[in-house]
């Protein structure tokens, strides 16, 4: 679990990585950005930074913030009942992004794993995501990404969302571990 003063560290580089992107937020969506460790306690390597604008049984909003390297590890948005699971759209707002989807896997991929978690990264298709650039999943895609070395700032556009019931292939990840 994450200590107080480094949810704080947290957020405070997230608002200046947004900054640096031209994102310009309120007081209000400054604290309500969501540090997402995924409760395995290594946040710096496995975690994700969250800002949610909106999420309606419509459509959902958000940013995804990455330092250096930090990976938001591989997972899939289920269907729920009568609901098909999750599509959404990545837009590269700053830095870069490797996202990771099944097809013809990367010879040399440019995302690093932690070597204990490994196992625990299934595709590996590549798709380089630089500044200005998107690429849409089609629901239920099992998919992964990774900041390269300055860090990213991602745009999330996608239907509803259910964070809480996205399925991770690491059985030991919690999304509840977000502050």
């Amino acid at each position: 679990m994450l200590m107080h003063e480094k949810i704080a560290d947290f957020r405070e580089k997230a608002v200046k990585m947004l900054n640096n992107s031209g994102i310009v937020l309120t007081e209000i969506e400054k604290n309500r950005i969501e540090i997402c460790d995924y409760n395995l306690g290594m946040p710096n390597e496995i975690g994700t930074q969250i800002l949610t604008y909106v999420n309606t049984s419509r459509c959902c909003a958000k940013e995804l913030i990455l330092f250096p390297h930090q990976i938001c590890p591989e997972h899939i948005h289920p269907a729920i009942g009568a609901y098909p699971g999750k599509e959404e759209t990545f837009r590269c707002r700053w830095g870069e992004v490797y996202l990771y989807v099944p097809g013809t896997p990367v010879q040399k991929p440019l995302a690093k794993v932690p070597e204990n978690s490994k196992k625990y990264f299934t595709v590996w298709h590549e798709i380089f995501l630089h500044p200005g650039e998107q690429y849409t999943l089609r629901e239920q895609t099992l998919h992964w990404f990774q900041a390269g070395t300055g860090g990213a700032v991602i745009s999330e556009f996608s239907t509803q969302s259910f964070d809480n019931e996205d399925i991770f292939t690491d059985p030991s990840i919690k999304r509840i571990g977000s502050f």
